[in-house]
């Protein structure tokens, strides 16, 4: 029993989740508010029109080149911040400002910048992912062991082997938690961008749904599809902490 327990639950929550949402729906005799039958019908309808797939080809597009620059960026800068005391006293500053700043805000600056194409929602997923991956990197720096080291210091491990060999594997299972946030932050942000500033993908999908007919089966439909996509890419994400190099970081129970 216990081996198909991380199948078994899930599954039996969601069936009970299901349920319980249609008789909601049908006690409170809505005609606006699907049913979860109502929203299968409109994920087949997208399907048999060809538009599902390429609705999600498109978000998936932009939230892989935005939250990729943003690991190529953040982790390297998180660890010299982290590192780094001169650095970290030059930019950190800089870097609390611009954090809280939404990034829904700056949807309007990015428009103007890039106008309604790609480029628009990958520069808003750059700026909601690079922030927590970078401060995360920086705080895994900053809180690791000393005896890491001076272990290694003891065996003569200085400078740039040093940051390889002992700083990065000892900070890697912390930079990987802040990828994950990142990663639901990305997720969230592509949706909004493309409910504004682009014309397909899966937020584009929800706000065209809801203004062509209010065919709130198609908007539901949108959403159920971007909350199994960000399970399918947080699971991605948390393979990575199976590697050796990595699994050391986390308690095990």
């Amino acid at each position: 029993m216990n081996r198909f327990a991380p199948i078994l639950l899930p599954a039996a929550t969601a069936a009970i989740f299901l349920l319980i949402w249609h008789l909601l729906v049908r006690l409170s005799g809505s005609d606006l508010f699907p049913t979860p039958l109502d929203v299968a019908r409109g994920i087949q309808e997208l399907v048999e029109k060809g538009l599902l797939l390429k609705y999600i080809v498109a978000s998936l597009f932009r939230v892989s080149w935005g939250f990729m620059l943003a690991v190529l960026v953040g982790v390297p800068l998180g660890l010299i911040l982290g590192w780094f005391r001169p650095a970290f006293q030059a930019l950190n500053p800089m870097i609390q400002i611009l954090r809280p700043i939404s990034p829904i805000a700056w949807i309007p600056v990015a428009i103007l910048w890039f106008g309604i194409a790609d480029s628009a929602p990958v520069f808003l997923i750059f700026l909601a992912s690079v922030f927590p991956i970078t401060v995360s990197s920086m705080a895994a720096v900053q809180n690791m062991q000393l005896v890491y080291l001076r272990a290694a210091q003891n065996f003569g491990v200085t400078g740039m082997q040093l940051f390889r060999r002992v700083i990065f594997p000892a900070a890697l299972p912390q930079i990987i938690t802040g990828i994950r946030i990142a990663l639901g932050i990305a997720w969230l942000v592509v949706v909004a961008a493309e409910m504004i500033a682009v014309n397909s993908g899966l937020g584009y999908l929800i706000i065209d749904a809801r203004n062509a007919g209010k065919r709130y089966d198609l908007v539901v439909a949108g959403m159920v599809m971007i909350g199994l996509i960000g399970l399918v890419l947080d699971l991605l994400i948390r393979r990575l902490e199976r590697f050796d190099e990595v699994k050391w970081g986390y308690g095990q129970r």
